[in-house]
């Protein structure tokens, strides 16, 4: 499966700004060679904690080929991975830096650096069988943190398009906000992106309270 995320292009929009990004680069990484490529998820396939964040960042995943890998939000979301035990590493820097999760999975809504992080209807769905395939791989998945409410509406609807029961009325996205979904539990979280972290709308002691709250869950 990862082997055909990589090789999509079933978004000409995405396609064209990710490969653009990549040839003219950022100035502080003109020596990196971008991958320029969908990013498929990363983790331990036996993860009992599933991630699920937005898309990758232009100069961050979309440079480094690792999802939420080279950018403010990667390092957000790997400092907490590792102080709650789910890394062996606070940091992500590049795909061979010695980074291991253990218990958990990191993955996206969509797989491609969107122009301006805004993604269209067409995209996302068009993107939601890597995702919807992904929940039938890891089958040790119990608890589920959705960055931002983007990627809980694509949780919400690959679960759905696998055929899985989806309460009504559906359950609205809220920081900290959790819901019992069968035999998992999905949490709600302001995504760590700049916007969010400097504005103060997420802080480190919510983005704290967001897996300590998961490895609580996992720990019943």
């Amino acid at each position: 499966m990862n082997a055909e995320v990589i090789a999509c292009r079933r978004c000409p929009r995405l396609v064209r700004h990710r490969e653009q990004v990549a040839r003219h680069k950022r100035r502080a990484y003109r020596d990196w060679e971008y991958w320029g490529r969908p990013l498929p998820g990363f983790g331990d396939p036996a993860a009992r904690l599933l991630v699920i964040g937005l898309a990758p960042a232009a100069h961050g995943g979309n440079r480094t080929g690792r999802i939420f890998t080279g950018d403010r939000s990667g390092v957000w979301l790997f400092e907490r991975l590792h102080r709650f035990d789910f890394a062996n590493q606070p940091t992500s820097t590049h795909r061979d830096d010695g980074l291991r999760l253990q218990d958990a999975y990191v993955t996206a809504a969509a797989r491609c650096a969107p122009p301006d992080n805004k993604l269209t209807t067409d995209e996302l769905a068009k993107c939601r069988p890597f995702l919807q395939r992904e929940l039938g791989i890891l089958r040790h998945v119990r608890v589920i943190v959705a960055l931002g409410k983007v990627a809980f509406d694509a949780y919400l609807a690959a679960r759905a398009a696998a055929g899985q029961a989806v309460p009504r009325p559906k359950p609205r996205f809220g920081h900290m906000k959790s819901y019992r979904l069968d035999d998992v539990i999905l949490i709600g979280s302001y995504h760590p992106s700049q916007r969010n972290t400097q504005t103060g709308m997420l802080s480190h002691q919510m983005f704290d309270a967001v897996f300590a709250a998961a490895k609580r869950l996992l720990a019943q």
